[in-house]
């Protein structure tokens, strides 16, 4: 158990020192921007988004930063839990691509459901800030 134990922490901290500080900083990021979307308020939402994000859904619907945060603050949609897998992130100067797999189990206009679908985010770096520009989800 103990080798197990130790062979993961270093496994991990392998791929976390080729990790540059950019990719490192994204993933942080997108990990505050998976907890709010479980716990949506304006602020915690607000700060990580750019203020000309297209929010596009798997559905096909596209909304704007504040159609985004409306929806979600509102309750009208409702993430209670979500998980990440299998993420990736490619850097390009001052955008990074963001791939996961989203699996949530969400509550949307009354009705539970478990949800499972392909992210790609876009982050683009601001004025030494990653902000969420772009998100398009498609079915898996």
């Amino acid at each position: 158990m103990k080798t197990t134990v130790v062979c993961t922490l270093m496994l991990i901290s392998f791929f976390a020192m080729g990790q540059s500080q950019d990719e490192k900083e994204v993933a942080a990021r997108v990990e505050k921007f998976r907890l709010a979307l479980i716990d949506p308020t304006e602020n915690n939402l607000g700060h990580l988004v750019d203020d000309h994000l297209s929010f596009g859904h798997s559905s096909g619907k596209i909304e704007n930063k504040a159609e985004f945060m409306e929806a979600l603050v509102s309750g009208k949609s409702n993430f209670n839990s979500i998980e990440f897998k299998d993420q990736t992130i490619t850097l390009s100067g001052n955008v990074a691509l963001v791939r996961h797999k989203l699996y949530a189990e969400i509550t949307d206009g009354g009705k539970s459901s478990n949800i499972a679908i392909g992210i790609l985010l876009v982050w683009v770096k601001k004025k030494g800030t990653w902000k969420l520009i772009g998100r398009q989800a498609y079915k898996l």
